[in-house]
């Protein structure tokens, strides 16, 4: 089972303003990510700390982490979507 990926319209915007190899890693990694998805998948990943469940204001959405960037996502499993809110450096990717 597949995740189909959605990206919010500043995802886009945030997604440019990186360098292109920047850009096609992550868009890679995000590919692997969506069609790997289960629930096993995902317990191992949080087991690892590659994906944290946020809390406060950014609660239902998840942290994905790849290297020094981070992407904030939110699962919908009704309809097997994966969609992604933001992408940024780590340093930057709260505010």
């Amino acid at each position: 089972m597949s995740y189909t990926l959605k990206f919010a319209p500043q995802t886009k915007k945030d997604l440019k303003k990186l360098p292109v190899y920047i850009q096609k890693f992550i868009l890679n990694s995000l590919k692997e990510f969506a069609n790997n998805l289960s629930n096993e998948y995902e317990a191992e990943l949080i087991k690892t700390g590659k994906i944290k469940k946020l809390k406060g204001e950014w609660e239902g959405f998840y942290r994905l982490r790849l290297r020094t960037y981070r992407v904030i996502y939110q699962k919908n499993a009704n309809e097997l979507v994966v969609l992604i809110i933001r992408i940024s450096h780590r340093k930057n990717i709260y505010l």
